[in-house]
């Protein structure tokens, strides 16, 4: 899954920026910044797959960009998404939450950011730090061959053999709305697979 604007047309390959670079079709605007600087990157350490994790599941349902926009908001609401610190979280603060107009006010994704706060203070007391880490990045598919770079968004899947596999074991520690879909997005995110498309800047054939 893109991090797009909805209704991107589905057989355009990339957009020039302002600097006379090609991006990926969705990377505009605001959203090119991030596209450059974090998207596809590879992303290490149990708080920021967590906080990755996180915000992907508040965004299923809406853009991408308004989560990217209460990105600083949502840190500073869930403590850094430090697990152990967010696993202390009791009723009180999921009500306090709820109040915090800057934020994504669902409570069922909020309540679902705690509870997995608490499966990964569980995994982490129980395999030491970095097991978050070592969980997500065990499942990185083998790199696809270049001549298979998707060449626009429909040749892009929602999910993979690989996410389902990264969702069931998320799920086995416990953790919530961790489907294939939303995992995906993570590996999209966080480095695991490279899906910039060709003619990308940022893609393998170009730099």
């Amino acid at each position: 899954m893109l991090p797009a604007p909805d209704r991107i047309p589905t057989d355009m390959t990339t957009v020039e920026g302002d600097d006379g670079r090609g991006r990926c079709a969705w990377a505009r605007g605001d959203l090119a910044r991030y596209h450059d600087a974090e998207w596809g990157v590879p992303l290490h350490g149990d708080a920021p797959l967590f906080e990755k994790l996180s915000l992907e599941g508040f965004q299923s349902g809406l853009s991408w960009l308004v989560v990217l926009r209460k990105r600083e908001a949502f840190r500073e609401a869930f403590v850094g998404f430090e697990p152990e610190r967010v696993a202390a979280f009791g009723e009180a603060d999921v009500e306090r939450l709820l109040g915090d107009a800057r934020l994504i006010r669902n409570r069922r994704k909020i309540e679902a950011v705690v509870a997995n706060a608490r499966a990964v203070a569980a995994l982490r007391e129980r395999e030491g730090v970095g097991a978050l880490d070592r969980l997500v990045w065990r499942h990185r598919p083998e790199p696809r061959p270049e001549e298979d770079r998707p060449a626009e968004p429909g040749d892009v899947p929602a999910s993979t053999a690989s996410s389902k596999e990264l969702a069931a074991a998320l799920k086995r520690e416990r953790l919530v709305f961790v489907g294939p879909v939303t995992v995906y997005a993570l590996m999209q995110s966080a480095g695991l697979v490279d899906d910039h498309l060709v003619g990308c800047w940022r893609a393998r054939v170009s730099g």
